[in-house]
């Protein structure tokens, strides 16, 4: 069971460490101790709240996709020449950008401030953790 310190918690939930307290003190989370007798928390406990507490807005574009990775969120940056453009958008509490042609940035109405949906689909995605351990 990997344990989480309270501080790192919140970091990852984006909360203060006195929110993660209390979640720990009305049961939304299980207080644990980690190997130094610190209050932590069970990492898969964490990871379940963490995923019922991220609500992005719903897809506005209803359209049927293979791809599941879809992040919406509004545009906060276009940076654009005659041929390429790079748009930047923040979906909560990620920023997310893309490559496209200028052509595709005006077909699409993009504008600082527009509710645009990113959709990523990719066949490798690359997955670090802290430890440094890798299997080659």
């Amino acid at each position: 069971m990997a344990k989480i310190r309270i501080s790192e918690a919140a970091r990852f939930l984006g909360v203060s460490d006195d929110t993660v307290r209390r979640w720990t003190e009305n049961g939304t989370l299980t207080p644990v101790k980690d190997g130094s007798g610190r209050l932590a928390v069970d990492g898969l406990e964490l990871a379940r709240l963490a995923r019922d507490q991220s609500q992005l807005p719903e897809d506005p574009t209803g359209v049927g996709s293979s791809a599941r990775n879809r992040f919406v969120g509004l545009v906060t940056a276009i940076t654009s020449d005659k041929v390429m453009a790079q748009v930047e958008l923040q979906c909560g509490r990620f920023r997310v950008v893309s490559l496209m042609s200028s052509e595709a940035v005006q077909e699409l109405g993009l504008e600082l401030g527009s509710v645009a949906t990113a959709v990523v689909k990719a066949t490798t995605v690359i997955i670090e953790t802290p430890q440094g351990k890798s299997i080659v």
